[in-house]
């Protein structure tokens, strides 16, 4: 994709699954999952870590109320982009939790654009929302209700998206101390 982008890296969330260890800070392949969503989105125009901790050249917001789910987290997010500039026409969603992430946000950008946006479709079919680039604008206009405890599938439902078919575990994520393990053995 030639225009501008931005992201959105949702890095909250208490890690419950994986006994209350913080998602962000995990390595693995040595490096953390925060660091490897932050090389993801380094040709972004904007960058927001929505939870989580803090990190050098991203902005940073927490969803309101605080733990409110990811859905309130993107609203936190796209409110954050535009708080002081003109948003991108395309953001990239993503969650901290995807170790590959990088090879994910290219296939998602050849695809997407201001009227339609990609995600990536896993092995049994289901489109996975934190992993996906939108239409700034139909995002945006779907952030202004109140999203707490809201899933991330009701704030998008209706938003056009192409599918693009996760190879090689590309959408996998990290959410269990199985998912850990499978990882740390594929990335070191």
């Amino acid at each position: 994709m030639a225009e501008p982008w931005d992201a959105i890296i949702v890095a909250g969330g208490r890690g419950s699954r994986l006994g209350g260890v913080s998602k962000p800070a995990l390595v693995v392949g040595g490096r953390t999952l925060l660091d490897r969503a932050l090389d993801a989105v380094a040709g972004a125009a904007g960058v927001v870590v929505v939870g989580g901790p803090r990190a050098e050249g991203a902005r940073w917001t927490v969803e309101q109320p605080e733990g409110s789910g990811p859905a309130a987290a993107v609203a936190a997010g796209v409110a954050e982009l535009a708080r002081d500039r003109r948003p991108a026409p395309v953001t990239v969603v993503l969650g901290v939790d995807t170790p590959r992430a990088g090879d994910a946000v290219p296939a998602l950008l050849a695809v997407a654009g201001p009227e339609r946006g990609a995600w990536l479709v896993d092995a049994e079919g289901f489109a996975q929302q934190l992993l996906a680039a939108y239409p700034t604008p139909a995002l945006a206009a779907r952030c202004s209700a109140d999203l707490a405890g809201s899933s991330l599938r009701r704030l998008v439902v209706g938003i056009p998206m192409a599918e693009v078919p996760s190879v090689d575990d590309l959408a996998r994520d990290l959410d269990t101390s199985d998912d850990e393990d499978y990882w740390k053995g594929r990335l070191g």
